[in-house]
């Protein structure tokens, strides 16, 4: 454990943060439930997901598929065609398979942390997560927010790429769970991931703004270096591109996945055909290709090969 200066101040740090948390925290549907599908419905979406792309799609799911049954019962490909427009496919199936498993195993979703990661694609973080915030565990949940958060107040300034202190996982959630304030993991977990969502950014911390600034370790070292701090998200300059996505296997899986959404349930395509839709110089000489794509797809549980290397959702 590091050895922090804010040890015996944590009362301080607690009010200054519930308090702003009360006046200011974001309204998403997934804190208006404590229903564990609900959660972790939420959660599983959230993984490399934005908050805005994900409150449309977790609205819908859930009316198409209101409980753990019916999401363990229904079709695949239906999962999969609800889940478009919020990437990494695989990610739906995977929660079905959880509640799958769940509901064969413990008729539900379990309480406990460990039992959780039993499940498909429920790793730690997602775990503590649904225990938090659906079972009331009284546990750190430390996202990429929290953790840029927690490493900038508790640890200080450094060299790490946005301004905080290098921090090895395992001791920062020691740390994480050392700061919990008692009762309050729900408040707390929710309270610093809104304060990393929108004041503590990563590339242009709003520092003047932040409740945290009196016990913040890193804070004079920011004002030091003159890192914009009073910018707002908006002005903040990537630092990162993403272009070779485009062309990329996981480009053309997604295409595939897309094309195959807009079938008619039931229906099949050939696949030659498919490849004339996801690529515009698609040629028979691409077959192989394409036909390993789609073997990965089926692999992943998002494709099914069918008579004559016809191919449709699952």
């Amino acid at each position: 454990m590091i050895d922090n200066p804010l040890a015996g101040r944590f009362d301080h740090l607690w009010h200054s943060l519930l308090n702003w948390y009360a006046e200011n925290k974001r309204e998403l549907p997934w804190r208006t439930t404590r229903d564990p599908y609900a959660i972790l419905v939420s959660e599983t979406m959230l993984q490399q997901t934005g908050v805005e792309r994900v409150i449309p799609k977790y609205v819908a799911f859930l009316a198409e598929l209101p409980t753990l049954e019916s999401l363990a019962q229904a079709p695949t490909g239906a999962v999969i065609r609800l889940w478009a427009g919020l990437g990494y496919n695989r990610r739906a199936v995977w929660l079905q398979r959880a509640a799958q498993e769940a509901i064969q195993r413990w008729g539900g979703l379990p309480s406990s942390i460990a039992d959780l990661q039993l499940l498909p694609g429920i790793g730690p973080y997602t775990a503590r997560a649904v225990a938090c915030f659906a079972f009331a565990a009284q546990v750190a949940v430390v996202d990429t927010n929290v953790r840029r958060v927690l490493r900038r107040v508790l640890a200080g300034a450094g060299g790490n790429g946005d301004g905080a202190a290098s921090l090895p996982e395992g001791q920062l959630l020691a740390l994480a769970e050392r700061v919990l304030p008692p009762g309050c993991a729900y408040d707390w977990n929710q309270a610093l991931m809104d304060l990393g969502a929108t004041i503590c950014t990563h590339h242009a911390p709003r520092c003047l703004s932040c409740p945290l600034q009196s016990s913040c370790l890193a804070y004079p070292a920011i004002l030091a270096q003159g890192a914009h701090i009073q910018s707002s998200v908006a002005e903040a300059k990537p630092r990162w591109k993403e272009s070779p996505f485009v062309g990329s296997r996981r480009y053309y899986r997604g295409r595939i996945v897309d094309e195959l959404r807009r079938l008619v349930p039931g229906s099949v395509i050939p696949l030659i055909d498919l490849g004339a839709l996801i690529k515009d110089d698609f040629s028979a000489a691409d077959l192989p290709w394409l036909h390993d794509l789609v073997q990965e797809l089926a692999a992943d549980g998002l494709a099914r090969i069918g008579d004559e290397g016809c191919v449709a959702l699952p």
